[in-house]
């Protein structure tokens, strides 16, 4: 935990965390509005997310995967960025590339006026 009302995250420190060839989801940050990890999925991997009670916003940093949402499902790569509302069933398949993604999570309503102490990973700083 930290008292800053402001963090700085390397891309490059970030993605020094990754190991190819392997799944990795690393939380980055955690506040009582908001969380980031950092998520990596191998290219030929399969990954079944489920729906969460916050809303998703994920900025693909590297790769080339489709997204599920729903019924529908769309082409994400180097540069997309993908909003998922609140309770959406989603998923990333055919990973074509490994696909390294920054997942920004909203808090759930009932959390988001609770406190405001902020985590951070030290070793991401």
């Amino acid at each position: 935990m930290t008292d800053h009302q402001w963090l700085l995250f390397e891309l490059p420190t970030l993605l020094a965390k990754i190991e190819p060839g392997s799944p990795r989801f690393q939380e980055v940050l955690r506040t009582p509005s908001l969380s980031c990890s950092i998520y990596h999925l191998p290219a030929g991997s399969t990954q079944m997310q489920s729906a969460h009670e916050e809303d998703e916003l994920y900025l693909v940093l590297e790769g080339r995967a489709r997204l599920r949402v729903g019924a529908e499902d769309q082409l994400v790569q180097k540069g997309s960025i993908m909003y998922v509302h609140t309770a959406c069933d989603h998923a990333f398949f055919d990973i074509e590339e490994d696909l390294t993604v920054l997942a920004f999570f909203g808090a759930p309503l009932r959390l988001a006026q609770r406190g405001n102490a902020i985590q951070a990973d030290p070793d991401l700083l």
